[in-house]
């Protein structure tokens, strides 16, 4: 099998990151403060079911704390998830263009990968809901990677009423988008929500998600994963960052507003941008190939995604940095075109 591979991660040299959709702001205060007192504890294992976070984020996002389950980022989610899911054999359904990682997720369990392009508008087509017995589960990525655009709720219910397998609405990037699908899974228990706190929350270092569906399913995911798969100052921090929902708030203005002007700015230097959900964009060029721009950018010490989608498209995706971080993108650009 071919490994994921993640977005480079330079260890030496100071250089504008635009690559791996990190928080461009630090986390807030109360973190650093929380897991400070959390090392005072370190020679005792941690809660394996991460109670103290399942209390504050239901309290956060409305939910029973017996409906979340905590993980080593949201990736461990997905790994959990898939684990418990899909067999030898089995099928993962995904959309195309998504997130690479779905794949190798599938391959770990010798099961198959079906992609299924997503309409012109990135919304889904019926053939998402075609029936197929070896299909154990669906992977929705809401906002999506690369593109940021955004799949309409309705059509996650009506996808979700119409699949006798469970629905894995994965958002990353949701807390830069309209709404969340976690409402849903009282609306249907065969609906699952995947959150991670590397973004929004601007813990990328600290690896930490969860996970939302209806006890039952949590509690037959318990099973699955890792005695403790949540360290205790991941959980100390995590806890205290879903708490700070004003920080958050806060937080997230800040990147729509620099992503909104961003947008509107690689336009104008030629670029197609579709409009984004997300902390990133998607540029494209009719004109000319973009992987020598992203080259280019990185020998001046910007460093972007260039990402190739066989059948569909090549492009960049650029994270939303600080102002002051865009504005030397920009500069850079227009030299280099």
């Amino acid at each position: 099998m071919s490994p994921y591979t993640p977005g480079e991660q330079p260890q030496s040299g100071k250089v504008i990151k635009l690559n791996t959709n990190e928080n461009p702001y630090p986390p807030s205060p109360r973190v650093a403060e929380a897991i400070v007192s959390a090392s005072n504890r370190l020679e005792r294992y941690p809660d394996p079911l991460g109670t103290s976070f399942r209390i504050a984020a239901s309290a956060a996002l409305n939910v029973e704390p017996e409906m979340i389950l905590c993980g080593n980022g949201s990736d461990d989610c997905l790994t959990i998830l898939t684990r418990a899911f899909v067999g030898q054999h089995d099928r993962l359904r995904l959309p195309y263009p998504s997130y690479i990682l779905y794949r190798t997720l599938a391959e770990i369990q010798s099961a198959q990968f079906e992609e299924v392009p997503l309409s012109p508008a990135y919304q889904l087509t019926d053939a998402f809901a075609s029936p197929d017995p070896r299909v154990k589960l669906i992977y929705l990525p809401n906002p999506n990677s690369p593109t940021g655009t955004f799949i309409d709720h309705e059509s996650i219910l009506a996808l979700a009423d119409k699949m006798p397998c469970p629905i894995v609405v994965d958002e990353a990037y949701v807390d830069f988008a309209p709404k969340s699908a976690i409402s849903l899974v009282k609306d249907n228990p065969k609906i699952i929500v995947t959150r991670t706190l590397s973004k929004s929350y601007a813990l990328a270092g600290l690896r930490f998600g969860f996970l939302v569906a209806h006890p039952e399913i949590v509690r037959t995911l318990c099973k699955v994963k890792d005695s403790y798969n949540t360290d205790a100052l991941s959980l100390a921090g995590a806890t205290a960052a879903i708490t700070d929902q004003a920080w958050l708030r806060n937080n997230v203005s800040r990147i729509r507003q620099t992503r909104d002007r961003m947008t509107i700015s690689m336009r104008g230097l030629g670029f197609a941008v579709l409009d984004s959900h997300a902390n990133f964009i998607w540029c494209t060029r009719a004109d000319r190939p973009t992987k020598p721009i992203y080259e280019q950018l990185k020998t001046r010490g910007i460093l972007v995604r260039y990402m190739n989608y066989p059948n569909w498209s090549d492009g960049l995706r650029i994270s939303v940095g600080t102002d002051e971080q865009i504005e030397a993108l920009l500069v850079v650009l227009k030299d280099i075109l």
